[in-house]
C-alpha cells in the first residue's frame, strides 16, 4: 500500500510512519510543522520507503500517485498547543479534514480519522462508550479543538454515507512515550519534566480527577489495525448508528488514575523529591477520563499490552536524554 499520513512529523504521527514502513508499505508523511518535529522523521527519510512533504492540510492537497490510505493525524493536539492556536486548530479540523477526505476520494483511497476523547467533553458517564453523545461546551476555550473534532467526524461519515468512502473513525485517548514536546502541557510530560529538574509538580484542582493513559506502541497498533481491517468485518449497529468498522472506535487504556496518584508515582519511579502545587483548575477540564474499548477488542481484536509503570520508565529515559 501506498499510505499518505497528515502531522506524520508529530508525536504519535511519526510512531505511525514507522509502524507503516515496518510493515512494508510505503508512506508519504504531509506536515507543516507547526507543532511536529523533524528530528522526529529524519531517520525515516533515508528510507526508500517513505517520501516527507513539508504542507499546511488546511491548503488544498495534491499528492501525485497511487494512494491506497489517507490517515489524517494532523492537528494541534495539546492544550498548549489548541489554546495557542484556536483558529489552526479549528481550520485544520474543518478544512484539513474535508482536503484530506478529497483526496481520498480522488484517488480512491481508505480514510482513517484521528479523533479525540475530546468529543466527550467533560463526560456525565464513566467510562464513555462510543454510543455516548457528550458533554461539550462548544464556546469554551477547549471547544475549538472539541468542535474541531466533532466537525470532523461528521464530515468523515458524509463522506461515508454519500460519496461511499471507506472511513474509519479513532477517537484516541491520553497517549503518552516518546517524542512528546517537553512543554506540550500535557499531564505525564509535564510531571515527569518537573520531576526531572526538581521543580514542583502542578496538580490542578485537588487532583481527584481522573485520567487513563495508553503507551504509544500500544495506540499505534490499533490505529494500523483500525487502519487494515477488513470493512466487511462487523456489521452496522442500527440501535446505536455505530456503523460497523466505520463508525468511531475507542483507543486508549481502560485503567484509570487520579492525577495526584500519577503524580505520585512519577515521583517514585524519578526518585525526585519535588513537591506537588497545587492550583485552580482550568475551565470545562474533564472530571473523569476512561475509554470504553469493547468495540475495539471486538472489531480489532485490541487491548493495550503496556503497563503503566513499563510505559512511564520508557518515557522518563527519553525525556532524561532530552533534558541533558
Amino acid at each position: 500500500m501506498r499510505v499518505v499520513i497528515t502531522g506524520g512529523a508529530g508525536f504519535v504521527g511519526s510512531h505511525l510512519c514507522e509502524k507503516f514502513l515496518s510493515l512494508w508499505h510505503t508512506v508519504y508523511c504531509l506536515d507543516n510543522l507547526v507543532t511536529g518535529k523533524r528530528e522526529n522523521i529524519q531517520h525515516l527519510e533515508k528510507e526508500r520507503n517513505f517520501q516527507f512533504g513539508l504542507h499546511d492540510v488546511s491548503r488544498y492537497i495534491d499528492v501525485p500517485g497511487p494512494v491506497d490510505a489517507v490517515l489524517h493525524l494532523a492537528s494541534p493536539a495539546s492544550p498548549v498547543d489548541y489554546l495557542q492556536l484556536p483558529i489552526q486548530t479549528l481550520k485544520v479540523g474543518a478544512l484539513g479534514t474535508h482536503n484530506a477526505l478529497g483526496l481520498a476520494k480522488a484517488k480512491s483511497a481508505r480514510f482513517l480519522l484521528a479523533s479525540t476523547s475530546e468529543v466527550y467533553g467533560d463526560p456525565l458517564v464513566n467510562p464513555q462508550p462510543e454510543s455516548y453523545w457528550g458533554n461539550v461546551n462548544p464556546v469554551g476555550p477547549r471547544g475549538v479543538y472539541d468542535e474541531a473534532k466533532r466537525f470532523a467526524e461528521a464530515i468523515t461519515l458524509a463522506y461515508h454515507r454519500h460519496h461511499g468512502i471507506d472511513v474509519r473513525i479513532a477517537r484516541i485517548f491520553n497517549t503518552y512515550g516518546p517524542r512528546m514536546r517537553p512543554q506540550d502541557g500535557r499531564v505525564v510530560s509535564n510531571f515527569i519534566v518537573q520531576a526531572l529538574r526538581g521543580e514542583s509538580l502542578t496538580v490542578y484542582g485537588d487532583g481527584t480527577q481522573t485520567r487513563s493513559f495508553c503507551y504509544v506502541s500500544d495506540l499505534v497498533e490499533g490505529l494500523a489495525r483500525l487502519a487494515l481491517a477488513d470493512p466487511g468485518r462487523a456489521e452496522s449497529d442500527g440501535a446505536s448508528g455505530l456503523e460497523g468498522i466505520h463508525g468511531p472506535v475507542n483507543l486508549g487504556n481502560p485503567v484509570e488514575m487520579t492525577v495526584a496518584d500519577i503524580a505520585r508515582v512519577i515521583l517514585r519511579l524519578t526518585a525526585s523529591s519535588s513537591r506537588i502545587e497545587h492550583r485552580p483548575l482550568p475551565v470545562d477540564d474533564p472530571k473523569v477520563r476512561r475509554p470504553d474499548i469493547a468495540r475495539a477488542h471486538k472489531l480489532l481484536a485490541w487491548t493495550p499490552q503496556v503497563s503503566l509503570e513499563e510505559g512511564f520508565h520508557a518515557t522518563i529515559q527519553y525525556f532524561r536524554t532530552r533534558l541533558l
